[in-house]
């Protein structure tokens, strides 16, 4: 809900604004860069201003929402209001909130919340709270309302964020992702299986600002059509919160190597195929110029994510492993999964289970886990990595 004539979207975002004042602005560009970006991959006409801690869009009154939907969207954002931008002065303020008053007040409490920046106003937020609340009292009483204020728990809040060059008149508060703009922070590999926790683990990654190159290790005959297919769905999903709506999902061809490994391999088979994987992410890693890699895994979720087995499996990599998920439960994840859009893809049933040993090691030696790896392993990830098919997500 928005005044009538909304033409302007007020962003807002959280720890950007307690950096340094260099890292602050390049944050602050970088978001308004995302913004433009994201805007125009939509098609919509709309400019991205900044004024000291505030992002605001500005487009036709007809498209406020949609705007408002795409910024609501972005990383960084922590949440954007559809408002009316009108002159910082008492009357053009409360002849807004009366034409609001006519449009959305139909009875029930209301508020009026005010905010002013800056020296160079001859009134203050209480002020504009009084005057403000006695416009929107004598305009509903103008049209049959019997009107009621309730200062704690209102049905009806009017905001009203006052500024040295522009005052903005609004009635909500949309929830953006927060965290940090995307591209602030270097890259990441991001291992994706397309299960539930691998497409969250990556989005967690990218609300902190980092780009990911997503990558899927195909398990030859231990994996199967579905699965890809929902490796490549998933990534469609996240490749809706990239500005320009795209990622390439590097497929990875690791049947031979995970072929070998299943075959000489027993209670120690799930830690051989991590250690596989974060083999051969760790060269699309370095191929791409990466700073890490991201997985989904949960400490004790599975037999291969014991605390004792995450020591084992990231010990393969010189690069750090990210595990955005490590104290997060089943159902926290999911609920995360629910939120962002990737669930229904990610629970399309595959064949992977039939990797699993009846018997899966918790917690052996590194020695032992080395054993039961074929002694080419290296060969086979290099080979894996080398030979990649790349697929276009939007």
């Amino acid at each position: 809900m928005h005044p009538p004539g909304a033409d302007t979207v007020v962003v807002r975002y959280g720890e950007i604004g307690v950096k340094s004042q260099h890292v602050q602005r390049r944050m602050e560009d970088r978001l308004r860069e995302n913004l433009t970006i994201a805007l125009d991959r939509d098609g919509f006409d709309a400019t991205v201003s900044r004024e000291f801690t505030r992002l605001y869009v500005e487009t036709a009154p007809e498209r406020i929402d949609s705007v408002t939907d795409v910024v609501t969207n972005s990383f960084g954002v922590v949440s954007a209001s559809p408002a009316v931008r009108v002159e910082p002065t008492m009357a053009a303020i409360t002849e807004t909130l009366t034409a609001a008053t006519e449009r959305h007040y139909d009875g029930g409490t209301f508020a009026v919340r005010a905010r002013r920046a800056g020296e160079d106003h001859p009134f203050t937020s209480e002020d504009l709270e009084r005057e403000g609340g006695s416009a929107i009292w004598e305009a509903a009483e103008a049209d049959g309302v019997d009107p009621a204020v309730d200062l704690e728990n209102p049905d009806l809040t009017f905001f009203v964020e006052c500024r040295s060059g522009a005052a903005f008149v609004f009635f909500e508060k949309r929830t953006g992702p927060g965290g940090l703009p995307l591209g602030t922070q270097e890259p990441l590999v991001a291992l994706v299986s397309g299960g539930i926790d691998s497409p969250v683990a990556a989005w967690e990654v990218m609300k902190r600002g980092c780009p990911v190159y997503p990558l899927y290790v195909d398990l030859g005959q231990y994996g199967g059509v579905d699965e890809r297919l929902r490796a490549v769905e998933t990534v469609e999903t996240l490749a809706q919160y990239v500005p320009d709506g795209k990622l390439q999902l590097r497929i990875a061809a690791g049947g031979d190597g995970i072929g070998r490994i299943a075959a000489g391999a027993d209670s120690c088979r799930m830690l051989a195929v991590r250690r596989f994987m974060l083999r051969v992410a760790e060269r699309v890693a370095e191929s791409v110029d990466a700073a890490g890699i991201v997985t989904g895994e949960s400490i004790g979720q599975k037999s291969s994510q014991t605390s004792a087995n995450l020591r084992l499996t990231g010990a393969v990599t010189d690069l750090p492993v990210h595990r955005p998920l490590a104290t997060t439960d089943k159902t926290t994840i999911t609920d995360r999964a629910r939120r962002i859009g990737t669930f229904d893809d990610s629970t399309i049933d595959t064949g992977c289970h039939r990797l699993a040993p009846e018997n899966p090691a918790t917690g052996p030696p590194l020695s032992t886990v080395r054993a039961a790896e074929p002694d080419d392993v290296e060969a086979l990830a290099a080979r894996a990595a080398e030979h990649l098919e790349v697929v276009d997500a939007e």
